[in-house]
C-alpha cells in the first residue's frame, strides 16, 4: 500500500511538468524548421521566411532594441526594413498587440548597434560584450509603441509574445541565455530610458 501511495505521488508531481516538458520540445523541434512554421502562441507575419537554418549566420547573441515609434508602427518599420535589409534596424519587429515581423533574411545583417561601445559595466559585466556583441554575430529584436512616453514599458500582449518569442530564437540558434542583452547593456543609449532593459531581464529571470 505504503510503495502504491508512493508511486502515485510521484505520478501526481509529474502530471504538471509532462505537457510543459513536451510542449518546449515541440518549439524546439518547430524553430529548427525552415519556411512559415505556425508556432503555437506567437503571430508572426513572414516578410522573409526562414530558409535551412545551416545557412544562416551564426547568430552568438540577441540584442533587445525598443523603437520610440507609436503603436501600428512595427509593421511599417518591417516593411522598410524587407525592402532594405541593411538599413539601420532589426531582424525582427514586434508590434504592440504582440504581433511579430520576421524582416530580414537569416543570411543578411541590418544595421543595429552602435559598436558595443559600453564600457562602465553600468548594467552589467561589459568585459565580455565591449567590442564583441556587434551586429554582426547579433540578431536583433525590435519592440515598438513607446511614443510619446520613452519611459513606458512593453505591453501585456508584447510581453507574452516576447516569453515565445526569446525561446524561439535561443533554440533556432543555439544561443544561451546570458547572451541576451538589452541595447542600453552594451551601448551609450538614450539617458532618458534604458532600451530593451525590461525586457532583457524578464529573458533571463525566466530562465530555461
Amino acid at each position: 500500500m505504503m510503495t502504491f501511495r508512493l508511486l502515485a505521488a510521484v505520478l501526481a508531481a509529474l502530471l504538471p511538468i509532462l505537457p510543459a516538458a513536451a510542449m518546449d520540445a515541440e518549439l524546439a523541434r518547430l524553430a529548427r524548421a525552415s519556411g512559415t512554421p505556425d508556432i503555437p502562441g506567437l503571430k508572426i507575419v513572414w516578410l522573409a521566411p526562414w530558409g535551412d537554418v545551416a545557412n544562416a549566420r551564426p547568430w552568438r547573441n540577441i540584442i533587445v532594441h525598443q523603437t520610440e515609434g507609436p503603436a501600428g508602427s512595427a509593421r511599417g518599420g518591417a516593411q522598410a526594413q524587407a525592402k532594405n535589409p541593411t538599413r539601420r534596424g532589426v531582424t525582427v519587429w514586434v508590434e504592440t498587440d504582440g504581433t511579430v515581423y520576421w524582416a530580414v533574411a537569416e543570411n543578411l545583417v541590418p544595421t543595429h548597434g552602435d559598436g558595443a561601445n559600453r564600457n562602465d559595466n553600468k548594467y552589467i559585466d561589459n568585459r565580455p560584450t565591449y567590442r564583441q556583441v556587434v551586429r554582426d554575430n547579433s540578431i536583433g529584436v525590435e519592440f515598438a509603441g513607446n511614443y510619446p512616453d520613452v519611459t513606458a514599458g512593453p505591453t501585456e500582449a508584447q510581453v507574452a509574445a516576447w516569453k515565445i518569442l526569446v525561446k524561439v530564437l535561443r533554440a533556432r540558434y543555439d544561443i544561451p541565455l546570458e547572451r541576451v542583452y538589452a541595447h542600453n547593456w552594451i551601448d551609450y543609449k538614450d539617458a532618458r530610458y534604458c532600451e530593451g532593459c525590461t525586457l532583457a531581464t524578464m529573458a533571463r529571470q525566466w530562465g530555461e
